[in-house]
């Protein structure tokens, strides 16, 4: 929201002003630092009914349904690297780290407790991504002090969390897609750039074989429920340059 706030009021400007740093989209490289917000989730795909062996070799069947049942903000740092390519084009580097969780609620339909709802598992997946992000930057021509743009690119990151007692476990490596909006604001002694963007997973993020490296037997029916699934997120960010 603040960002599309941001780009409206570039627009709006309608008088010529003096302009703030005239010269330093001029340069032909140049950095900065960025903090922020992120919020991530991620979308299963249950496997429906599962008919399970237990050691006995008794048969059974089991339905649970997982989701991830909101979102939880996280917080991102990082640096920035742009490279001018021309009067509206720039490419971007941006590397980053993301510090956030997603919660995960397990229902198991076929068995209820002692006042008859069904039984319940929750886990909250906690992530630490470093992410390696390179975007191109389509900027618009500069009014006054104000540059709105847009941007895309694509997202190679690592996942540096997990754990073994965690009943699902995602992939150490996963690629995201990304576009997004922003707009510059030349400060007296800086420029602020606020951007609003957002990230779509590509391929399956879930960690097939974690079900069974699972030591508590009972859990493995719940890490079993979910055969596919794919991360997103949304990143509000300010950039410092």
């Amino acid at each position: 929201m603040l960002t599309v706030l941001a780009v409206a009021l570039c627009l709006a400007q309608g008088d010529r002003r003096v302009q703030n740093k005239p010269y330093i989209d001029l340069r032909q490289l140049h950095f900065g630092i960025l903090i922020g917000m992120n919020l991530q989730d991620i979308e299963f795909e249950n496997v429906g009914p599962q008919t399970l062996i237990d050691e006995d070799g008794t048969v059974h069947e089991e339905l649970i349904l997982t989701d991830a049942d909101k979102w939880n903000p996280g917080f991102t740092v990082g640096v920035v690297a742009e490279l001018r390519l021309s009067t509206h084009f720039s490419l971007r580097f941006t590397p980053q780290m993301h510090f956030g969780a997603k919660h995960l609620t397990f229902l198991n339909t076929l068995h209820t407790d002692a006042e008859g709802n069904m039984l319940r598992q929750t886990q909250d997946l906690k992530n630490t991504y470093v992410s390696l992000p390179i975007d191109l930057k389509f900027a618009a021509p500069r009014w006054n002090n104000h540059r709105p743009y847009i941007m895309a690119g694509i997202n190679p990151m690592i996942n540096l969390t997990g754990s073994e007692s965690d009943i699902i476990r995602l992939k150490r490596y996963n690629t995201m897609v990304e576009v997004g909006v922003g707009c510059d604001f030349y400060l007296p002694f800086f420029k602020l750039i606020p951007e609003l963007k957002f990230c779509f997973g590509l391929g399956d993020v879930l960690d097939q074989n974690h079900k069974n490296e699972l030591r508590d037997a009972n859990l493995r029916p719940y890490a079993g429920s979910v055969r596919d699934a794919q991360s997103k997120m949304i990143v509000l960010t300010l950039y410092f340059e």
